[in-house]
């Protein structure tokens, strides 16, 4: 086999030097979004709502046969934590 036909065959033989150089790169890259979400998990409001949806999670696992669902709980701690999002992003693009 020709040293064109390995070629063909296997890639050249940087291409692997570059493809993990760049998933090393895509590794160190922070969403900016995550970040913010996280700083706004942590303000009072949502520590109380998130405190209260581990609380129903906890209740409803311990039970084995329950029609409950933490729904409410989930969607009340979503709710807090997007708008505080949604403040900041939206008060810093302004």
């Amino acid at each position: 086999m020709g040293f064109e036909e390995k070629m063909i065959m296997n890639g050249e033989p940087e291409d692997e030097e570059e493809e993990e150089e760049e998933e090393e790169d895509e590794e160190d890259l922070v969403d900016p979004l995550e970040t913010l979400r996280q700083k706004c998990a942590e303000t009072e409001h949502c520590v109380h709502t998130q405190q209260r949806l581990e609380q129903c999670e906890t209740r409803v696992g311990s039970r084995s046969a329950t029609v409950e669902e933490c729904t409410e709980e989930l969607f009340d701690f979503l709710h807090a934590r997007d708008h505080c999002v949604a403040h900041k992003l939206f008060h810093t693009v302004k």
